[in-house]
């Protein structure tokens, strides 16, 4: 493949959507950033992978603060997320320091012919696109990138160093920021995770008075003194393992991909999980302090377990963090994104984000699949509703019809039905195993994220309104909502019947190279949805390139593409060079048409050629 250099030029198309966040009420166009390296940062609030990505991004930004201006182009998934109120509590929620561009008929992301959330596009100081690269782990071969660019503009006199655009918005005040998720302690009062602010905090029994605050709310990751990084689920130990082990709740320290505990006697914390990096492979089983995680969401007791199940957003899988002889092992889920029931082993979530058990079901909110699911004391997953990652709605009736929206946290109420979190519908949902029946408890709720039955109480985290709720009043009747279905609307790629050739483009970064020493450095898993749409070409194998033959007679579908590559360093004086792996899973909406395309090029990393 030929280098950066030596591939024609192409100059970057110009920056278009609905309004600017971070600017201090300024908009911009490409030109105003000539002289300065630009980063567009393709993501959606919804997505794990892009929040992986704002994080990652975060030390290359301070790096390279006088040269490089990082831009995030909002291209919005669900409905819920192309509402710009909500967009700009995103924004403040995960703490995006740099300008976002808010782009929610995707005029930007056609232009940049995006097919997947996250994508960074990087383009130079002259304006001409240099670097593209979709998924996550991409930092250290963005800055090999911008260190041989970095030289070249300075020698040119291209390159134009100094302050970049981004304006922080006045810092808010209240009690609470963004709270993710709440639980009861043994003493009768509340324990809420309060990520926005680095902090778990306890209150009173009302749900509002402050008695303590754990974490200096700072965003770090220290045991003494406390700190946290976007802290989301919590659960208390049963009483005879909280006195064995010396600590009373399980935090899920999101951010940082840890497990705490919290002694709160002392109001002492512990580092009992996690090595406070991502897990992107190796090793899912062992010593828990051992382990890599990635973006645990939430964590409940579930007894036939014998631990703690920890909701793995970042990798799309259930875990098992075992307090007693701590260590953790994977229980459900194979890493690929998506909705597949059966044995927990062979089981696809998408994004799994709240943990609700009972005696014989572990209930949980899938949350990119729009989906209620549990497993059962047999190791079988099962989908109560939702249909998968493209269909969403709010519409009740029996479970099979009914629809949820990116749904955050379930509770189990005081008659063993199930309250949904249905978190971008800002709505209390009602799932009645009894009757199979689905309703609405309560609307107009902000971006509702766990639910908790107090007595005859529930309790609502509404994280977007910065408190606890009790947003059903006893003897309130449930109501039944006759919403629309809808879907992920994203410009569907043509395609060709018959023959077609897939490329994943990847190219190492300068200075690094392709890792081989231990085999193939790179692997391609290609399905589709239905599975009719391939005729062959299905499976997965160490080529970046192969061919495709369409069903001619399919309509239209997805094509479902994981791909995933090792580089590292390319000296061979450094006997272990540091290495990286990045990873991407396209979801491709197609239409089969004889205009269509005969080749799909998907950007992993680098320019196609």
């Amino acid at each position: 493949m030929r280098t950066t250099s030596e591939r024609a030029k192409s100059r970057a198309p110009e920056l278009s959507g609905r309004g600017w966040l971070n600017t201090g009420g300024k908009n911009y166009e490409l030109r105003d950033f000539r002289g300065k390296f630009v980063l567009l940062d393709f993501w959606t609030f919804c997505c794990i992978n892009c929040l992986h990505v704002l994080d990652e991004l975060r030390e290359l930004e301070a790096e390279f603060t006088d040269v490089l201006v990082t831009i995030g182009v909002h291209s919005p998934k669900f409905e819920h997320e192309a509402d710009p109120d909500a967009l700009l509590a995103a924004v403040e929620r995960y703490e995006v320091h740099h300008p976002v561009l808010d782009d929610p008929e995707l005029t930007t992301w056609q232009q940049y012919a995006v097919r997947a959330w996250p994508t960074l596009a990087l383009i130079d100081p002259e304006g001409y696109l240099v670097h593209v690269a979709a998924g996550e782990g991409h930092a250290e071969a963005l800055r090999a990138v911008l260190e041989t660019q970095l030289a070249t503009h300075e020698a040119a006199g291209t390159l134009h160093r100094g302050d970049g655009p981004y304006v922080p918005p006045p810092p808010p005040a209240t009690t609470l920021r963004f709270p993710a998720k709440v639980a009861n302690t043994p003493r009768g009062t509340l324990l809420v995770t309060d990520s926005a602010r680095h902090a778990v905090v306890e209150l009173d029994a009302d749900g509002v008075t402050e008695l303590r605050r754990f974490g200096t709310g700072e965003r770090g990751s220290a045991d003494e003194p406390a700190q946290f990084a976007e802290p989301s689920g919590i659960t208390p130990l049963p009483t005879e393992i909280a006195r064995e082990v010396g600590y009373d709740v399980v935090i899920t320290d999101t951010a940082n991909h840890l497990l705490r505990g919290l002694d709160l006697d002392t109001g002492t914390v512990r580092t009992v999980a996690g090595v406070g990096s991502q897990w992107r492979a190796g090793a899912t089983d062992g010593p828990a302090t051992d382990i890599e995680l990635s973006s645990p969401w939430d964590v409940a007791w579930w007894h036939p377990t014998g631990g703690v199940v920890i909701a793995m957003a970042g990798n799309h899988t259930l875990s098992v963090f075992d307090p007693i002889a701590g260590t953790v092992r994977r229980f459900a889920g194979t890493t690929v994104e998506g909705l597949k029931d059966g044995p927990a082993g062979e089981a696809h979530f998408a994004q799994p984000s709240g943990l609700a058990a009972t005696a014989d079901r572990l209930w949980l909110a899938d949350a990119e699949t729009s989906a209620l699911r549990y497993v059962d004391t047999d190791r079988q997953v099962h989908t109560v509703i939702g249909t998968g990652l493209f269909d969403f709605g709010h519409r009740d009736g029996t479970a099979a019809e009914a629809l949820l929206q990116h749904p955050l946290g379930v509770g189990v109420l005081g008659d063993a039905s199930i309250a949904i979190a249905d978190t971008y519908n800002g709505a209390l949902r009602r799932y009645d195993p009894a009757t199979d029946e689905v309703s609405t408890l309560a609307e107009d709720l902000a971006e509702p994220s766990d639910v908790l039955l107090v007595e005859e109480s529930i309790l609502t985290v509404a994280s977007a309104a910065h408190r606890i709720e009790r947003p059903v009043a006893p003897g309130v009747a449930q109501q039944l909502v006759r919403g629309e279905a809808m879907r992920i609307s994203r410009p569907a790629t043509g395609i060709r019947p018959g023959r077609i050739r897939l490329d994943v483009i990847f190219a190492a970064a300068p200075g690094q190279r392709l890792d081989t020493r231990y085999g193939p450095s790179t692997r391609v898993e290609v399905s589709a949805s239905p599975p009719e749409l391939l005729v062959s070409g299905k499976g997965t194998n160490t080529d970046l390139s192969r061919e495709l033959v369409i069903d001619e007679t399919i309509g239209e579908g997805v094509l479902h593409v994981v791909a995933q590559a090792a580089s590292c360093a390319d000296d061979p004086a450094i006997e272990h060079p540091a290495c990286q792996l990045t990873r991407q899973d396209w979801g491709v909406p197609v239409t089969v048409t004889t205009t269509g395309t005969d080749r799909l090029a998907l950007p992993l990393g680098g320019l196609d050629a």
